[in-house]
């Protein structure tokens, strides 16, 4: 008679790396979740930044750890111990899906076994160390959601050296699409092989974009390799769940924040904010539809068209909206900081109060997000 070994009688653990919000609207998140824990034990965490709305919208913070902000392949480092980890995601393109899984392993090199799954692409694939086990959930995954089982990419970097310029490709894009660093747009696609060139911290070309200047004159020092590039929508599934305040939400400490250009870090920068001031369009676009999670409204400066942008995205109830003449948020968010620096603004109204002193004849409307003018 056969005697189990303890490895045999010890529940299998998984430790699960989420990455985008796509992948968490459309419910596959939630369903592969569920057959996983089914499996073994359940360590899910979000691997990037804006798949915390997502998260937050469908009511998974309890179940997947969104409190620190990690790349994917920081993730799947931190997951290690795991006897596997599944990386889930939702890409464009069977193509995009398989380079994002190759990528991502080739940065975080895991000792424990490494498998993908895209409900984008509808596929399986080992990315790294594969064992008897992680081979049988793998199967099991793709069988229970009629996905193809795909080999894996040989081990692929988007980024290289050009004597002292790096360049980074951005996959996955499309003519036409915005094409944003850190959250800030710095042009738009003109063909799918899009690069990203940086020498010394600064941007200093590109490959298939139309470069926006404006856009390169706001972002501040951008390491290449751990800057977050996207194309397109930040959450291109938007709308499919209903936006719901955070059950985590931390005690409100009675500061403000501010936000310039550096969107992507609204979470850690002002969760615990009574309002937050946003410098610039797609800053106050991204960090409102962050914050609007956390109930934290925003003073947003803006020098766009700001026609339905309470309607047309979702922003935080009780934020305010003003909107400066074309080039001037910079000049007018410059001007707030050296006045708070003298003067703590201790309500939103306070704040606004001082962007108008600040702003004086360059403002072109303030609207407000509760249907006040």
């Amino acid at each position: 008679m056969r005697t189990s070994s303890a490895a045999d009688e010890r529940r299998l653990s998984i430790g699960v790396v989420i990455h985008g919000p796509e992948v968490v609207d459309t419910g596959f998140a939630h369903q592969a979740l569920e057959w996983l824990e089914g499996h073994g034990d359940v360590v899910a965490v979000l691997g990037g930044t804006m798949g915390r709305v997502a998260i937050i919208d469908a009511g998974l913070e309890g179940r997947v750890d969104i409190s620190r902000r990690r790349s994917p392949s920081q993730s799947v480092q931190d997951l290690q111990h795991s006897d596997l980890t599944v990386l889930m995601n939702h890409a464009k393109s069977r193509e995009t899906g398989l380079v994002f899984g190759s990528i991502v392993a080739s940065r975080a090199r895991p000792t424990n076994p490494l498998i993908q799954v895209d409900s984008g692409g509808r596929f399986v694939a080992a990315l790294a160390n594969s064992s008897e086990r992680s081979n049988a959930i793998a199967e099991g995954l793709a069988s229970h959601f009629g996905f193809e089982i795909l080999d894996a990419l040989m081990q692929y970097d988007d980024l290289r050296q050009e004597g002292d310029v790096m360049v980074r490709r951005v996959w996955g894009v499309l003519p036409g699409e915005r094409i944003s660093v850190n959250g800030t747009v710095i042009g738009t696609a003109t063909d799918t092989h899009v690069e990203i060139m940086e020498q010394d911290g600064r941007i200093v070309g590109a490959r298939g974009i139309k470069l926006k200047m404006h856009g390169l004159e706001k972002l501040p020092y951008v390491d290449l390799r751990s800057a977050i590039l996207r194309s397109g929508s930040v959450r291109r599934t938007a709308g499919m769940l209903k936006p719901r305040l955070c059950s985590l939400r931390t005690g409100r400490n009675g500061r403000f924040a501010i936000i310039d250009h550096a969107a992507e870090d609204a979470f850690e920068l002002a969760s615990d904010a009574s309002f937050v001031i946003t410098i610039g369009d797609d800053t106050t676009a991204i960090a409102g539809d962050v914050l609007s999670r956390l109930g934290i409204p925003v003073l947003g400066i803006v020098d766009g068209d700001p026609d339905g942008i309470c309607n047309g995205l979702v922003m935080p109830d009780r934020s305010v909206i003003v909107r400066v003449r074309e080039g001037n948020d910079d000049i007018v968010g410059k001007a707030i900081k050296a006045i708070s620096e003298k003067r703590r603004p201790s309500s939103l109204e306070e704040a606004l109060n001082m962007v108008r002193e600040a702003a004086g004849d360059r403002i072109v409307s303030v609207i407000r997000c509760d249907g006040r003018r």
